[in-house]
């Protein structure tokens, strides 16, 4: 099993700005906007799932390492597809660059893989396809708690790919006491100084102190924002440093302790057993990558298809078995063979415990601005 090391979720300055900006002038939040509700789509009439996929072709923008490499050749095999073309992107901030380009017009994009509080700010700016469910048969595999997240109820422009949240991945022989607080990285003791890493990317550079304050990962409060930033400038001076990537490592040689990590990248199944993961108890996030279709799009069906495809559960279950990331498909979960120490084995129900991150609009600037400001030198 390997594990694919990229930044999944960076929402750049710049690309947070213009993105926001335009999702607040749609309303913002979590609802959705009269405009994306206005917004011409195709109704399910226009969309038929008998359709000739031989005469349409998909461009497909996804992180690099997160969809079986042989996909395109075998999806194209299966469902007749004309052409299917991989574009890789390494950051959330790239693929918005794609499909919200400056001064808009057609991305040129069929399908794209983002996070979900970028989902529901392409929806609210009225540039994704309503999901057509009769096209996707396999959405019926989705853990039923899959269909119930709160930036996108019901699934209805978005299809959940991977989940997961966020915690402390510790060393198990070299901490003096099991970490069991978002305080144990924020006021380690003294044993743990400097022996301590939290990530960079903006929402969950807040989210350890977010938590440990009682608030809520989407708060958009100018006065609780303040608080956070205080506790992290206060906790700066005791971190190793900042790590989005490569906290694993430091882990595995002994150069950290502790540290602030997403679950599938806590490598509990190293060979010594020496690693654990634990969410804290004053509670944790949870986040989503997802699937959409452009509105742009002149092959939907094919796009739908192509959706349908990857929920097949021999499909689906590779994410799995090779980025080390849970799918909310329990079909394919259960043809999974979770390793021993793996955090495969976390439920949904205790996922579900996590907060869904959500898009904040303008708001989301504020993070910008506090992650510059905490991690400057």
């Amino acid at each position: 099993m390997f594990r694919t090391r990229f930044t999944r979720r960076l929402p750049a300055a710049v690309a947070v700005a213009g993105l926001a900006l335009a999702a607040a002038a749609c309303g913002g939040g979590g609802s959705t906007s009269t405009s994306a509700q206005a917004a011409p789509t195709a109704s399910a009439a226009q969309l038929n799932a008998n359709a000739d996929l031989s005469k349409q072709s998909l461009q497909v923008t996804v992180w690099d390492g997160y969809t079986p490499k042989e996909l395109p050749e075998k999806a194209k095999e299966k469902l007749k597809i004309s052409n299917i073309k991989i574009n890789l992107h390494d950051t959330n901030e790239t693929a918005m660059g794609k499909l919200a380009p400056p001064g808009g017009g057609d991305s040129g994009i069929d399908v794209a893989f983002v996070s979900g509080q970028y989902a529901q700010a392409l929806w609210e700016q009225g540039l994704l396809e309503p999901i057509h469910p009769e096209l996707i048969p396999n959405l019926s595999n989705l853990y039923p708690e899959a269909t119930q997240l709160s930036y996108d109820k019901g699934n209805k422009y978005s299809v959940p790919y991977t989940w997961g949240t966020t915690g402390i991945c510790y060393r198990t022989d070299l901490v003096k006491a099991p970490p069991t607080s978002w305080y144990d990285i924020l006021k380690p003791a003294d044993w743990a100084q400097k022996k301590v890493t939290m990530m960079t990317t903006e929402r969950w550079l807040a989210l350890p102190a977010l938590k440990a304050l009682g608030f809520s990962v989407n708060t958009d409060k100018d006065e609780e924002i303040a608080k956070v930033k205080d506790l992290l400038m206060a906790a700066k001076p005791q971190l190793l440093g900042y790590d989005d990537t490569t906290f694993g490592d430091k882990l595995t040689s002994g150069e950290a302790l502790m540290v602030e990590a997403w679950d599938g990248w806590c490598p509990t199944t190293s060979e010594k057993k020496n690693i654990k993961f634990v969410v804290p108890k004053e509670g944790s996030d949870l986040w989503v990558d997802t699937m959409v279709i452009m509105k742009s799009s002149k092959n939907k069906e094919a796009a739908h298809a192509l959706i349908n495809y990857i929920l097949d559960p021999e499909i689906h279950s590779w994410a799995a078995e090779n980025i080390n990331y849970k799918v909310p498909n329990k079909a394919a979960m259960d043809k999974v063979k979770v390793p021993e120490g793996s955090l495969l084995g976390i439920k949904p129900a205790e996922l579900l415990n996590g907060e869904s991150i959500r898009d904040l609009g303008e708001a989301s600037t504020k993070f910008t601005r506090l992650s510059s400001e905490v991690t400057a030198k």
